[in-house]
């Protein structure tokens, strides 16, 4: 088996705001070509870690590598390595696509000719070649994203960096983003790494990190992170959720998990646990429900957390159909 080239490399990473850890000894290599997803609740460090990556933002110690360019020794190299998608809208409203695109080629100091040839070609990837002419603020959310992500890919970056590419989308939009983003990856090659809150993108990608508190504390495929708990996962809603938690910790020995949604248990054959759970809970049962485990359930199961958090700063974790 070939070995993979790492392409972003780093290790102990720690930043401080106001005497607070934003990122506290992140360590983490991404692949070559692959898409990687960074998970985890608004304000977890994500948004953090990706600015100091693209050097928008310095670190306290550590080390942070891309593309083999050192970020605080390198940035300029680290600049012509990368694009960059931000969560908020950047393109000016009052230029056409192809004006939006030709002044990104200037700032990268790209000759007429390949900056033409290269802004038919990403048009026509982002599916926007019928509205080259057309004033952006006539353009939907969907097609201000894509042709955002084809600005960040005109001068041929190693690494894309999508911090929250579809915050704010509805769900088809977003489905037709991460369609793109396939097939952008395809198309150019080029490494995706990625911050999410939202546990369907993170599926689609190649490997997930999931960051909590500024740590990392789980990084692999979402199968082999899925495959991680063993056994069936259990939702249920009580008429005292405190109250059945406690309940099934004393029957059964098994800890429960509080979300909103209710409790959260992870056990051995669910099919035979439910009618015993019935037969022994003292506290009405609401509702019950059984599934494999998903990767909302892995960051549950870390974290012990709420998915969603009243952080104050966001909604946290959600799942498509649980809103943004």
């Amino acid at each position: 088996m070939a070995l993979k080239s790492t392409i972003i490399e780093i290790q102990d990473l720690h930043k401080r705001y106001n005497g607070a850890l934003a990122v506290s000894g992140v360590s983490l290599n991404v692949y070559e070509g692959e898409v990687f997803g960074f998970l985890g609740p608004n304000g977890a460090g994500k948004t953090t870690t990706i600015s100091i990556l693209c050097t928008l933002l310095n670190f306290d110690s550590g080390s942070a590598f891309v593309n083999g360019f050192d970020c605080k020794r390198e940035p300029g190299k680290v600049r012509q390595s990368i694009g960059l998608v931000f969560q908020e809208v950047t393109l000016d409203n009052e230029l056409t696509a192809y004006e939006n695109l030709k002044f990104h080629c200037y700032m990268y100091n790209m000759g007429k000719k390949l900056a033409e040839e290269r802004i038919d070609e990403m048009l026509v990837v982002v599916g926007l070649s019928d509205r080259k002419q057309e004033i952006v603020k006539k353009f939907s959310g969907g097609m201000k994203r894509r042709l955002e992500i084809a600005r960040g890919l005109l001068h041929r970056p190693k690494v894309l960096f999508l911090d929250e590419p579809t915050l704010g989308l509805d769900p088809q939009t977003r489905t037709n983003v991460w369609e793109f983003i396939r097939t952008v990856k395809r198309s150019t090659g080029s490494t995706v790494f990625m911050t999410t809150h939202y546990m369907d993108e993170a599926e689609v990608c190649d490997r997930v990190a999931i960051i909590d508190k500024g740590r990392i504390i789980a990084c692999d495929t979402p199968s082999t992170l899925k495959s991680s708990l063993k056994g069936d996962t259990i939702h249920l809603k009580t008429e005292d959720d405190e109250a059945a938690m406690k309940e099934i910790f004393e029957r059964f020995g098994l800890k429960a998990a509080m979300t909103e949604a209710g409790l959260f248990i992870i056990v051995d054959n669910g099919e035979k646990f439910i009618p015993r759970l019935f037969e022994r809970s003292k506290t009405g049962i609401l509702s019950i429900s059984l599934k494999r485990p998903s990767l909302e359930d892995v960051f549950l199961n870390l974290t012990g957390k709420k998915i969603r958090e009243g952080n104050g700063h966001g909604k946290g974790i959600v799942s498509r159909h649980g809103g943004a």
